[in-house]
């Protein structure tokens, strides 16, 4: 019995010098600018943040998109129309299949009266869109739970690596033009240890993610 209760000790002592000598909740973020313009927002332009959902394997997180949209009004004076919202209003022209992928789209689409009406109407000078997905890259260890007579609980300890790797390009509706890029890497390690009760340490990769590709976005425009 004391040694089994050694063993244990010992586990949760090493399990817990991993989790704490590890930064498991720190992230990468590399941020690329591929222009210095300054883009000129009046005061009633707006932005629209969208996200591209092309693809079979992966859709850019509805909830990443609207994280951007609040960060780029944190602290400018920056008007953002609310991704549903803007869906909404143009019904069904920018659905997955029907969304413009190329700026000569647009502009095909920006020549039909009842396209180009509602995008007139809530003044949106530019549209970014995000391309990317938050992804569990990597997986080691586990945790068991189990329910007995005398109660239950869990026990076990489990690792996993999550990646957040978005693009952002900012198209300018009124010259139908590409106006800058950003792109970030996010990487960070999770853990949980269970010892009776599970105890997770999150690393919020998607979070970081989003700060740093908001703020990088927020350059892009003159206060």
């Amino acid at each position: 019995m004391n040694s089994q209760l050694s063993l244990t000790t010992a586990y949760i002592a090493a399990a817990l010098f991993l989790i704490f000598s590890t930064s498991c909740t720190t992230t990468t973020v590399d941020k690329y600018h591929e222009t210095n313009l300054k883009l000129n927002l009046t005061g009633s332009d707006n932005i629209v943040v969208l996200g591209r959902r092309h693809y079979s394997d992966y859709e850019t997180e509805p909830d990443f998109i609207a994280c951007i949209g609040k960060r780029l009004v944190k602290g400018k004076n920056i008007g953002v129309i609310s991704e549903p919202a803007f869906m909404d209003s143009v019904y069904p022209w920018f659905e997955p299949r029907t969304a413009p992928l190329g700026l000569k789209r647009l502009n095909k689409m920006l020549n039909e009266p009842m396209i180009a009406k509602p995008i007139h109407a809530q003044n949106i000078r530019y549209m970014i869109w995000i391309d990317g997905s938050t992804q569990t890259t990597d997986k080691e260890g586990s945790v068991s739970c189990a329910i007995g007579p005398g109660g239950g609980g869990c026990f076990g300890f489990a690792t996993w690596e999550k990646e957040a790797v978005y693009e952002a390009i900012i198209w300018d509706l009124n010259s139908i033009t590409e106006n800058g890029r950003v792109k970030v890497n996010a990487k960070g390690s999770s853990y949980m240890i269970a010892i009776g009760l599970p105890i997770p340490i999150i690393a919020q990769v998607q979070d970081q993610a989003c700060e740093g590709i908001g703020d990088q976005l927020k350059t892009f425009f003159a206060s």
